[in-house]
């Protein structure tokens, strides 16, 4: 059989390149009866703040062409209850953990991920730097390029865990981004996050989410996800991870193929829970009808 691992990060190796994207997998339990998510190369959690969130009110979520807009507002039930309550579950089902952080402040991660640090059967973390940071007016740290560096930078020195940090694609130059990411200890990317987009409602003559903007994601977004993840694998050297209306196996593969080491599935998982392991079928029959001895081999081969 052909041999799909790959390392997302030094020392980090999945059985599969395929992973779960955050906030589509809820805490990673509530798959476990439609997949054995240990079939997956990993499960990436919902955003984790270091308290619990509630997030945004009134409507969160609506469907669009080819798509889903979402406005969740990183609701969560904080660090100390996923260790204690969600994380000894994941374990107990052999997932493979990587835990997605998030805060107001550079403070705020550094704590959480220091946190984290020694916590067994956590594998490495995923920066969200798609958020606003409130000690510099708003600005997101993931639309500024030295602004994200410094973010990523403060993780570093705080946590020994491998850090994916995941890019956003509303800026001009995610390749920027990536870069000043890499330069300062991200051991990885991964792309793309939501675009911000919107959906309103002709009759009531309202928007359709009570936060009026909300994150699109789903197969709409692919084509650009894809552009975006073949620019940064040709301007890193580190592994990129391919986000961005990955529905099934062809899809992965081209991902894989334009240079990502990686996929997340995300908005697929809402339609069919158990797509993940059926994408993992589907790279394996497609390489070893090919003759490839291994996935490496065929990642970044784009012509």
């Amino acid at each position: 059989m052909v041999d799909l691992n790959v390392e997302i990060a030094p020392g980090v190796v999945l059985k599969n390149p395929v992973l779960t994207a955050s906030g589509t997998f809820g805490y990673g339990r509530e798959y476990a009866d439609y997949l054995n998510i240990a079939e997956l190369g990993a499960i990436i959690t919902k955003g984790l703040s270091l308290k619990p969130k509630v997030g945004n009110p009134g409507v969160r979520i609506t469907e669009t062409a080819c798509g889903m807009l979402n406005a969740i507002g990183l609701e969560n039930i904080g660090i100390d209850s996923f260790i204690t309550d969600e994380l000894p579950v994941l374990q107990k089902l052999k997932a493979e953990v990587i835990v997605n952080i998030f805060g107001n402040n550079q403070d705020d991660y550094a704590a959480i991920a220091a946190r984290l640090d020694q916590v067994e059967g956590v594998r490495a973390l995923e920066i969200n730097i798609s958020c606003p940071n409130v000690k510099a007016g708003g600005i997101q740290f993931g639309t500024d390029p030295d602004a994200a560096a410094s973010l990523v930078a403060a993780v570093r020195k705080a946590t020994s865990l491998p850090l994916i940090t995941k890019l956003s694609p509303n800026v001009t130059d995610i390749v920027k981004i990536a870069k000043a990411v890499e330069d300062v200890g991200s051991d990885s990317v991964s792309l793309i996050n939501t675009l911000m987009g919107m959906a309103v409602d002709l009759d009531k003559k309202q928007p359709m989410l009570g936060n009026v903007t909300g994150g699109l994601s789903g197969p709409a977004i692919k084509p650009v996800a894809l552009r975006m993840v073949y620019q940064v694998a040709q301007a890193v050297s580190i592994p990129v991870i391919g986000i961005g209306g990955i529905t099934s196996a062809q899809d992965a593969l081209e991902f894989l193929l334009a240079g990502a080491t990686a996929v997340e599935i995300g908005t697929a998982n809402f339609v069919n829970p158990a797509v993940g392991a059926e994408i993992v079928t589907g790279i394996r029959d497609y390489l070893e009808l090919r003759n490839y001895e291994k996935v490496t081999d065929f990642i970044g081969s784009l012509q």
